[in-house]
C-alpha cells in the first residue's frame, strides 16, 4: 500500500530512530505538535524535543519496528514493536513493548501523536520489588 508522503516520512524516521539521531524528529513533527502517551503530555516541538531528550538519556539502545499501518486522509494508526535497553531496568537487558499510535497530519507533518501501550510491561515490571507486585496483579486480573 502506498501511503501519503507525511506518513512515509514518519515511518522512515521511526524505523531509523535511535539515541543518536533525535534531531530527525524535526522532519516529521509540526511545530504545534500535541504529543501524549500514558505518562506525559507535551505541546509544541520544543517541549517534545526536551521530552525525548530526557527519555533517551539513560537508554543504551532503542529501535522501532513498524508492524501494521492503517491510514485514511490525514490520520493514521500505526502498530509497532519497540525494543530498548535501559541501564536501570531489567538488569540492562532488552525490553520489548508492543503499542500503537494515532497520528493526525497538518501541513505534511504530524500535528497530533498519541501513543497507547502497556506501561507496566515497559517500565513498572522491570523495577526491582515493584515489578513483582505488578506481575502478581496482572496474573490475578486474568483469573
Amino acid at each position: 500500500m502506498v501511503h501519503a508522503l507525511w506518513l512515509q516520512n514518519f515511518i522512515s524516521v521511526y524505523s531509523e530512530l535511535g539515541v543518536n539521531n533525535l534531531t530527525s524528529l524535526h522532519q516529521i513533527y509540526h511545530r504545534e505538535i500535541e504529543f501524549s502517551d500514558p505518562l506525559h503530555r507535551v505541546d509544541g516541538i520544543d517541549e517534545l524535543m526536551s521530552y525525548f531528550d530526557s527519555l533517551y538519556t539513560n537508554i543504551d539502545e532503542c529501535t522501532f519496528h513498524i508492524d501494521t499501518v492503517f491510514s485514511c486522509e490525514n490520520q493514521a494508526a500505526i502498530y509497532w514493536t519497540m525494543t530498548f535497553c535501559h541501564s536501570k531496568l531489567n538488569s540492562g537487558e532488552k525490553i520489548v513493548v508492543e503499542g500503537h499510535s494515532h497520528l493526525v497530519e497538518r501541513d505534511n507533518k504530524v500535528v497530533m501523536h498519541r501513543d497507547y501501550l502497556d506501561v507496566g510491561s515497559m517500565l513498572y515490571e522491570h523495577i526491582p520489588l515493584l515489578g513483582k507486585a505488578v506481575k502478581a496483579i496482572k496474573r490475578r486480573a486474568v483469573r
